[in-house]
């Protein structure tokens, strides 16, 4: 019993060390939605959901960057898709993750 008690609390242990650090990051992030407008070298200009307002950002020289969940370049981007953005909790000028979708999902 005292053995089962032991391992049990172990395996919890290592289980709350393990996402301790994924919560931690997603509390350090925040994401804004919007249409993919253009792009600059470092630049991306985008608009908000109601896409009317625009947002110009600088995106992170290592910044994560796919099209329909594969990886891309800032070149790949075309007008009109739905972006994603990720920048780091407070600061919404740099972009640190630029996910794309240009697929329709609501096509069967």
């Amino acid at each position: 019993m005292v053995r089962s008690f032991t391992l049990g609390m172990a395996v919890l242990a290592v289980a709350l060390f393990l996402c301790i650090p994924m919560v931690a990051t997603a509390a350090d992030e925040d994401t804004h939605e919007g249409k993919f407008v253009s792009a600059n070298k470092d630049k991306l200009v985008m608009t908000g959901k109601d896409g009317k307002t625009e947002h110009t950002m600088t995106v992170a020289p290592d910044a994560s960057i796919t099209c329909d969940a594969k990886v891309c370049k800032l070149d790949d981007l075309k007008a009109g898709c739905h972006i994603k953005v990720t920048t780091k909790k407070g600061d919404k000028t740099v972009a640190t993750k630029i996910e794309a979708t240009t697929k329709d999902k609501n096509r069967k």
